[in-house]
């Protein structure tokens, strides 16, 4: 098996060149300087079209994994998104290419697709996903003016220290202990509070701190000290709607009762759906 040829020096190259524009032919200039035809013909190809004898630089090292073979990656990942680099490292080398992970994951990055941590969502099943749909439509050509009609309220967990949320900070090597690179802890925790409050488009109503377990009883107890006084500190016009997820204590009947009492309108809300509630992004804040 015949090795690689040596690259012919520049000089020999324009020396090719010059032969060729004095009229002498691609056999005579072959043995005259000793180079195979085929090399003389495309070193005088290449000047007659760049203009220049020397080798064009490479755009880069050539793909490990083949055109064919990622696409071949590429529909499995976007037909199935948690496949992991290892099966698609089995599927390529039961098809005779053997790469490394990182080069099955430069292979997708070129295509836009990244490896990143899937988002928690509510389990939905089809009955959730209906009503999701069908408030979703009834609501679509609301008015501004009927958004503002609404106070939205829920319940959120404070943690009194630290935090549960993942974290990063950008550092270098070897500082991974200063004071500004660290998450301060306590041993067992270091406990929580519950709270629950409001808002509309005119701003915050009241805050309560929840004392205890919540129950529907309690629940009622908290409606009857902030929700009217909360309608009233963000002037809420008449005819404002309350709005309140589907948790047992929300649609205990005691709380319904003291809504009914109060004649206070519901907005009807699809359940297994906190993200929909706008007052979950100031919640988690």
């Amino acid at each position: 098996m015949m090795g690689k040829s040596k690259e012919l020096s520049k000089d020999l190259r324009n020396l090719i060149v010059a032969k060729h524009t004095e009229g002498i032919g691609y056999r005579r200039i072959s043995k005259l300087l000793k180079v195979p035809v085929s090399t003389i013909g495309a070193i005088i190809r290449k000047w007659k079209e760049h203009g220049i004898t020397i080798n064009l630089p490479r755009p880069g090292a050539p793909h490990k994994i083949s055109d064919r073979g990622v696409r071949t990656i590429i529909r499995r990942v976007l037909q199935q998104p948690r496949t992991t680099r290892g099966e698609l490292q089995k599927d390529l080398e039961s098809a005779g290419t053997v790469v490394s992970k990182k080069t099955i994951s430069n292979a997708l990055n070129r295509h836009g697709l990244q490896a990143r941590t899937p988002r928690k969502t509510p389990f939905l099943k089809k009955k959730h996903v209906e009503a999701r749909l069908e408030f979703a439509t009834q609501h679509l050509d609301k008015p501004m003016t009927f958004w503002e009609k609404i106070l939205w309220s829920d319940e959120t967990k404070i943690e009194l220290f630290g935090c549960h949320k993942t974290q990063h900070v950008w550092r270098k090597n070897g500082t991974a202990h200063h004071p500004q690179n660290t998450i301060p802890t306590v041993k067992f925790g270091g406990g929580s509070i519950m709270a629950w409050g409001c808002f509309s488009a005119c701003g915050s109503g009241r805050f309560h701190i929840i004392e205890g377990i919540m129950t529907g009883e309690k629940h009622g107890d908290l409606l009857d000290q902030n929700l009217l006084s909360s309608a009233r500190l963000l002037k809420m016009k008449r005819g404002w709607i309350f709005q309140q997820d589907n948790d047992p204590k929300h649609t205990a009947k005691v709380t319904l009762n003291w809504l009914k009492k109060k004649k206070i309108k519901l907005l009807k809300w699809p359940s297994q759906s906190p993200d929909l509630n706008p007052m979950e992004d100031p919640g988690s804040q």
